[in-house]
């Protein structure tokens, strides 16, 4: 049975990827901040016929929580097959590029950039145990320098000095992450789930949380074959547009 581990797993896509990796036949990892909660969602899954889930603590910006994390799946597992990068944070709006705090933009960072890299570094002996490791980083279209400059892009005006930069800085990290690992059996990407309807963007997003995951699981699960280092965006009609760096 294959290991998967979701950071930012209680609630919104981050559940409903736990949910449909559930189906799929994974054990999977709900990683949650507030461990209570997150055991408390894991007990609601199992009571609507969900199985093979288990809450662990994880705080990406606290170094302590992610190696007892990785204690524990390397005790209980031995390895992991999947890592999903998925917790993140916007920062308080609007974001000017004119007076927003260093410590509000250090802030986002700390979860959006060096979370994700002190979690891959925590957990990369494990993925290198899996036959088949994937390493998904979860980003933004507001990350891509390429479709921030482009005026005929939708979102195009909305700027946001926190957020943008620490999506476009982890888009960076995964390409030179991918590169690093070519010659082993990992897949590692970074992949936009579009504008989706969650408590992040107070239910603002025309997306669904079940396309996201579906998404998100779709160039995740990929084979051999499949591509590493590259931009996936659900926002973006023509998948075979997959670099919009």
């Amino acid at each position: 049975m294959k290991t998967v581990l979701i950071t930012g797993a209680n609630r919104s896509i981050g559940l409903e990827l736990v949910k449909e990796f559930s189906k799929k036949g994974l054990f999977v990892y709900l990683g949650t901040r507030d461990l209570e909660k997150g055991q408390a969602v894991v007990k609601e899954l199992s009571e609507n016929g969900f199985q093979n889930i288990k809450a662990i603590q994880i705080d990406v910006t606290k170094p302590d929580t992610i190696l007892a994390a990785a204690n524990i799946v390397e005790s209980e597992q031995g390895k992991l097959d999947i890592l999903i990068n998925n917790a993140g944070i916007s920062g308080a709006l609007p974001q000017s590029a004119f007076d927003t705090s260093i410590n509000d933009i250090q802030n986002v960072f700390d979860t959006n950039f060096f979370g994700v890299i002190s979690v891959t570094q925590a957990f990369l002996e494990l993925l290198k145990k899996s036959e088949s490791a994937r390493i998904s980083n979860i980003t933004s279209g507001l990350g891509s320098l390429a479709l921030h400059s482009d005026p005929n892009w939708k979102y195009y005006n909305f700027k946001a000095t926190s957020y943008v930069t620490s999506k476009a800085a982890l888009n960076a990290y995964t390409i030179v992450l991918a590169y690093e690992l070519r010659d082993l059996p990992f897949k590692v990407n970074v992949i936009d789930p579009g504008y989706t309807a969650t408590d992040f963007n107070h239910h603002s997003g025309p997306g669904s949380v079940e396309s996201a995951a579906a998404f998100i699981i779709k160039h995740t699960l990929t084979d051999e074959n499949g591509p590493t280092g590259k931009f996936f965006s659900n926002d973006i009609e023509d998948e075979t547009v997959i670099s919009p760096w």
